[in-house]
């Protein structure tokens, strides 16, 4: 573990692997006149159940960066390190040393350390083989530069960037429809997929932070949106403000074909699966409208799909701050 913690060392942490605290040097944030601290923390759910499965465990740990650290630069924070907490029915050091690496890969995309972490063995509690992940992150933000609700105004340009797949959400409905019900086997080929079921439901999520840090560069922004568990309207509602409505035009994006697989084999409705999945969209900024140019090639730039879906309107008679119009492109 201690050679793939280290990758993610930034000038700010001391120490090493395996102390009982990690350590991070806060004079770093003199340089802030007003540094805000950013807290998250989040698991990756009933996804570990795959990874279990598949014998695969060094991309879970992406997962859980992404949960994390996408959740703090939302506010437009700069992540700065984070812990883990792996809980397992047994230690087989191979696994976990796998998990972590997957970890520290994610450190390394999202930017920030990973100082610390914590293994703990439960047996008779968990079964020999079952795991689960949780991890906390820590991040800074100038208080003037602080993204939100209250930035945003009528006539704001709503971008989309595209999820990798289903990321780390709506795992319990996709396991069963697809395992339970549909009897569909992990190994099996999925021609619309172009790949194993398995594959394609352990395709780790997408890790944004830098690519939104970048874009907070480049352009004006307004706020972030992380679309987690929920879904797109449900997560992009909490950053509209009293009296303003996001509009998002399903037309402007076609979702990946593990949307409709999903949909499709469990006969379950569209709104139901918009309430659970991201269906294509990982992450939304709000921006405004003549800053969404140079937004879309900043993130063009850095390898990102992304396209307007939506603007930002008055609320009227309507009683959510965000809804979806219109039908999926084909």
């Amino acid at each position: 573990m201690k050679e793939w913690v280290k990758k993610t060392q930034r000038p700010e942490v001391l120490g090493g692997l395996g102390g009982f605290a990690g350590l991070f040097d806060a004079s770093a944030l003199k340089r802030y006149e007003r540094p805000l601290l950013a807290s998250a923390t989040d698991g990756v759910g009933t996804k570990v159940d795959i990874a279990r499965r598949m014998g695969v465990y060094d991309t879970i740990g992406h997962d859980l960066v992404a949960m994390v650290m996408d959740d703090i630069v939302v506010c437009g924070a700069e992540p700065l390190f984070m812990t883990d907490y792996i809980c397992v029915g047994k230690v087989h050091p191979e696994r976990v040393a796998a998990i972590v690496k997957g970890i520290a890969e994610g450190c390394v995309l999202a930017g920030c350390a990973l100082v610390g972490g914590e293994t703990a063995e439960h047996p008779g509690l968990l079964g020999e083989d079952d795991f689960d992940v949780a991890g906390a992150g820590t991040g800074v933000v100038e208080a003037d530069r602080l993204l939100g609700a209250d930035r945003i105004r009528t006539g704001d340009t709503v971008i989309a960037m595209a999820s990798s797949g289903l990321h780390s959400n709506g795992y319990s409905l996709v396991r069963h429809v697809l395992l339970n019900t549909a009897g569909l086997a992990l190994e099996s080929e999925v021609a619309e997929l172009g790949r194993t079921l398995g594959e394609e439901l352990l395709e780790p999520t997408k890790i944004y932070s830098l690519d939104c840090l970048a874009l907070t560069r480049t352009a004006e922004v307004h706020a972030f949106s992380h679309i987690t568990g929920g879904g797109l309207a449900a997560n992009l509602a909490r950053v509209i403000p009293d009296g303003l409505h996001a509009v998002v035009d399903r037309s402007t994006w076609t979702p990946g074909a593990i949307f409709d697989l999903v949909g499709t084999t469990g006969n379950v409705e569209r709104l139901e699966l918009e309430k659970t999945l991201n269906m294509g969209v990982g992450m939304m900024a709000i921006v405004p409208e003549e800053s969404a140019e140079v937004a879309l090639a900043t993130l063009a730039d850095r390898g990102v799909d992304a396209w307007v879906a939506g603007e930002i309107t008055e609320r009227g008679d309507k009683t959510t701050g965000a809804e979806l119009v219109g039908d999926y492109a084909v």
